[in-house]
């Protein structure tokens, strides 16, 4: 009889070994906040050709009309996030239950699970829209990228998603996605443009 062994591969964190709780940079009061987010569930959506299931789906299953415009639209436990002509990210804050959830879209638009490929990053501040800039031309003023603007552009050329999620107390609040195989490289260039305002590092799930 075969010798059974516990497998030691373990779920791991996008940001494991990446980024760290805490503060670096200026010292003294922090001029942006970077949150890196966990256990969230992200897949691509394409719409069935001539159909309008989805749309009718996803405000059934989840209560959001899926946006037609660059733009997010977002509830506490999901988002539909445009991402071209009939595409989009869906989000779901948390995990569990995210598996049902395609399942129930997959009859009505191509469905791809990008939750283990992607790595998430909230970042707000009074300086948050200064560091930004360094790194992509999009236009972040809030009379051109209003609460619920997405856009689709890339950071030192490397490609991301990008949306406002709301204001708070320290103004502007955004969400990043991009590809786990680069969230490194994304660190290291975040962390040099951060650095000079100085940037307290959190870790939640929301």
């Amino acid at each position: 009889m075969a010798e059974q062994t516990a497998s030691i591969w373990r779920p791991r964190d996008a940001w494991a070994g990446v980024a760290e709780k805490g503060q670096f940079g200026a010292t003294g009061r922090s001029g942006v906040t970077a949150m890196l987010l966990g256990d969230m569930g992200f897949a691509t959506l394409i719409a069935v050709p001539d159909s309008a299931g989805l749309d009718l789906a996803t405000k059934r299953l989840i209560g959001l009309e899926l946006p037609r415009t660059p733009s997010a639209v977002l509830s506490g436990t999901h988002g539909a996030i445009w991402a071209g002509p009939d595409q989009w990210l869906l989000v779901a804050r948390q995990q569990p239950g995210f598996s049902d959830l395609l399942a129930s879209l997959s009859a009505d638009a191509a469905v791809s699970d990008q939750s283990h490929a992607r790595a998430a990053l909230r970042v707000s501040g009074a300086r948050v829209r200064e560091v930004l800039a360094k790194g992509s031309m999009v236009d972040l003023h809030p009379s051109v990228f209003p609460v619920g603007a997405a856009a689709l552009t890339s950071f030192a050329h490397m490609g991301v998603q990008l949306w406002r999620t709301g204001d708070g107390p320290d103004g502007a609040i955004f969400e990043i996605l991009i590809a786990r195989s680069m969230a490194g490289s994304f660190w290291s260039w975040f962390a040099a443009s951060a650095a000079e305002f100085g940037c307290c590092v959190t870790v939640g799930r929301d």
